[in-house]
C-alpha cells in the first residue's frame, strides 16, 4: 500500500497528526481542525504545482506532507481561524460590498407630466 493510499484511509485530523508523527497540542487541533486540513491541502497544492510532487517516491512524499502538517499548524497556533480565512465564507465576510443598484424614477414619472 502507497503512502498516499494510507493517507486516503485516515479519517480525522488527529489520524493524519499519528501518522505523520507532527506533536500537536489538542485544544489547537479541537478549534481549528478543518482550517488545518484544508491549509495542509493548499501547500499540497502548491507543491503540485511547483511539480515537487511529480515522480516522488513514498519516502519524500511522507516528508512533504509532514512538513506541510506542521506548517498549516504552526499557522493557527500563531493565529485564528478568523485571522487566516481559509474558507470562503470567512474571505466574504471582510470583502467589500458593492453599492446596491438603486433605480432611478424621474419626477416626471411620479408627478404625471
Amino acid at each position: 500500500m502507497s503512502m498516499l493510499d494510507e493517507l486516503q484511509g485516515l479519517s480525522s485530523a488527529e489520524e493524519f497528526f499519528g501518522f505523520l508523527g507532527v506533536p500537536y497540542e489538542p485544544s489547537v487541533v479541537h478549534v481549528a481542525r478543518l482550517h488545518i486540513m484544508r491549509r495542509m491541502g493548499q501547500y499540497l497544492r502548491g507543491s503540485e504545482v511547483e511539480g515537487a510532487l511529480e515522480n516522488a517516491d513514498d519516502a519524500v512524499l511522507f516528508e512533504l506532507c509532514r512538513e506541510h502538517l506542521k506548517q498549516a499548524y504552526e499557522d493557527f497556533v500563531a493565529s485564528s481561524p478568523i485571522e487566516e480565512r481559509v474558507f470562503k465564507v470567512h474571505k466574504d465576510a471582510i470583502a467589500p460590498k458593492p453599492e446596491p443598484n438603486r433605480p432611478f424614477v424621474p419626477l416626471s414619472a411620479i408627478t404625471g407630466d
